[in-house]
């Protein structure tokens, strides 16, 4: 089972959806237990950084998630749900961040002739074997949408980069921590391979997806 963390966020039913075209069970859900419980777990979102995060303390997940983290459970976070796992964003300022990984989520530049936020498909550049982008060609177009991007302070954490303004740590990837600033539901057959290699991920808890 799949666990994918249900707190008030944008875009949740469209991982289910990609996770249930692979042929996998997820489950949508808030329930500690249940969490606990399952092979790899799923922060997917749009939205406020702030506002996000006091949904995640006021429902008590954002403690679940260093459970998660702790139990070395794979873990993905997506978009917002990346951002989330830095220590703060320019967004939402003296707002504290889940703090697991280390760097800074910034607001994309100006540039001319670019629109904010960013919306539309960009290729990456993939450091050589990161987990999730196994098997797939070099230069992969992805689907992105936001305003904030992450610059993460340890470049080894950094499996995937793009360029829009200015250069964005588009994945990151720390033990069994990974996170995608893109969608892989919205990006077609890459994004499904991406989703497919975090779910073949080798977790602590036994059991079927």
């Amino acid at each position: 089972m799949i666990a994918i963390l249900d707190y008030d966020a944008g875009n949740i039913k469209s991982v289910e959806k990609a996770i249930a075209y692979l042929g996998k069970e997820a489950t949508i859900t808030k329930d500690r237990d249940e969490i606990m419980s399952s092979e790899r777990v799923i922060l997917p979102g749009v939205g406020s950084f702030g506002d996000a995060m006091k949904r995640l303390k006021s429902s008590g997940l954002d403690k679940v998630i260093y459970d998660v983290v702790d139990k070395k459970i794979p873990f993905l976070g997506i978009c917002l749900g990346l951002q989330l796992l830095y220590e703060s964003s320019e967004e939402s300022p003296g707002e504290t961040g889940l703090g697991l990984l280390k760097g800074t989520i910034r607001r994309i530049p100006d540039g001319e002739g670019l629109k904010i936020p960013h919306m539309g498909w960009n290729s990456l550049e993939i450091k050589p074997g990161a987990t999730l982008f196994q098997g797939l060609p070099a230069n992969p177009y992805v689907y992105f949408v936001h305003s904030y991007y992450l610059k993460a302070k340890r470049e080894e954490e950094v499996a995937a980069t793009t360029y829009y303004s200015t250069q964005i740590h588009a994945s990151v990837q720390r033990d069994h921590i990974f996170a995608c600033q893109f969608h892989p539901e919205k990006s077609g057959t890459v994004g499904l391979k991406i989703l497919e290699n975090f779910l073949s991920v080798e977790s602590p808890v036994k059991g079927e997806d």
